[in-house]
Parts: structure tokens; sequence; C-alpha cells
């Protein structure tokens, strides 16, 4: 297992917003985290990655607990994260969206090959290196914000709701590019409203609702349970 987050709970003051959330991320895998807008998608891929830190259980990425770390050791480790809205530096040009991303010492020393790497991935990121990163479709603006996260070197990319506000063209292009992410090797974290989506490139997916873990299994099986697809799928 590259990541396995044991028993967390994480509450704002007296509100609780996780409830005892257990589950493991196998090398190299696509994991799926579907739920709909409130369920705690957010406050897990922050708490994850550092920006929050749970009132109890732990997280352990590689066997490093992490659940107390900087969000920054947390980069450097290993596991990134493209948060929802894409939270790019919209009055700086492209190239150096990307740069920002590869500022921890492990990651400079292998900017020109991770540029390389993402402009392969993300062609017209490279046509567009010059233009100002506000500018760019909302389309454009994602793979950006992916982008910049591939400079940092992940062997964990998680990924917190890349399909929201783009139109399906664009929301298939992202899966596809993600799909492709995962093929070199890149362990992927999933969370998404898109259920059909996401659970169609998941190896294995979890339902979120209120906060707590109601549904496990591969992303077939949960495609075919009856709750999801009333639920999620309108079926």
């Amino acid at each position: 297992m590259i990541l396995q987050i044991r028993n967390i709970s994480v509450s704002y003051g007296p509100l609780m917003i996780l409830t005892d959330i257990s589950f493991s991320v196998i090398q190299g895998s696509i994991v799926s985290i579907v739920g709909s807008n409130g369920a705690g998608k957010s406050t897990l891929f922050k708490t994850l990655s550092g920006l929050i830190q749970p009132t109890c259980g732990s997280i352990l990425l590689f066997d490093h607990r992490i659940d107390r770390m900087a969000p920054h050791d947390i980069v450097e480790l290993g596991l990134v994260l493209v948060p929802e809205g894409r939270e790019i530096f919209p009055k700086m040009p492209v190239y150096d969206n990307l740069v920002l991303g590869s500022y921890l010492p492990k990651a400079k020393a292998k900017r020109k090959g991770s540029l390389n790497y993402v402009y392969e991935i993300f062609p017209i990121l490279a046509s567009r290196k010059k233009q100002m990163a506000g500018s760019l479709s909302g389309g454009e603006q994602q793979m950006l914000a992916i982008g910049q996260a591939l400079m940092a070197l992940p062997k964990v990319l998680s990924l917190d709701e890349p399909s929201l506000g783009l139109a399906p063209i664009l929301v298939e292009e992202i899966f596809t590019k993600l799909k492709e992410i995962n093929l070199e090797g890149v362990t992927i974290i999933l969370g998404e409203q898109h259920a059909q989506k996401s659970l169609e490139l998941a190896s294995q997916g979890y339902v979120l609702e209120n906060g707590a873990i109601v549904l496990e299994g591969t992303g077939r099986e949960l495609l075919n349970d009856e709750h999801l697809k009333k639920s999620y799928l309108g079926i």
C-alpha cells in the first residue's frame, strides 16, 4: 500500500465533517472518491495534503506518518494536491506557473525534464507558455493546474473536482490525460461529483456521504450498485 488512511475524523470546532474514514491506496492504482457537494470530499483532500489536521486517526504515506507534517514536507514525500477551483496564478505566464510547481530541491533539479513531460502531456501549454494563465480557457487552466502539480514529481496525485465547470468534451479530455499519467506510474486519487466518468476510470471507489464512507468496491461494482445509480447516476 502506498497510502493508508486509518480512522481519521475531522471537525471544525463542534461541527464534525469527517467521521472514522479508513481506506487504502495501492501503488499504481486510480482511486475515486465519489460524493455530492458538501459530502466532505474537499476536507478529506485537504487533510491528506496537510492543510487540515485530523482530530484523530492517522495517515501513512510510504509508511511515514504524515497527518502532523507540514504541507511542503508531504509534497516532498510525493503526495501532491490539485485543489478544487484551479488555484493557479492568473497574472503570471503559463511557464512561470509551471516553474513554481518545481520549487522544492528534488523537483527543481529535474525541472527541464519535467517541463518537457508536461508539454508532451498537454501540448496546448507549450504553445501558450508565454500567455497569462488567467486568459486561458477553463479546460486549459485545469490542464495547467495538473501540469503544475506534475512539476513537483508526485508519486500520488490527488485531484479535487478536476471536471468542475468544464464542458463534457473537456471532461473527457481531462480524464483521458489522467489515465495517461497513471500509466506512467503515478497513483491517482480522484474526488468527483461526476460519478460515472470517475468510476469508469477507477480500479477502486468509495462513496462519501455526510462525512462517512457508505459504499466501497471496484469502479465496476459501484457503477452497478442500485443506491449509487439512484443517488448519483440518475438511473
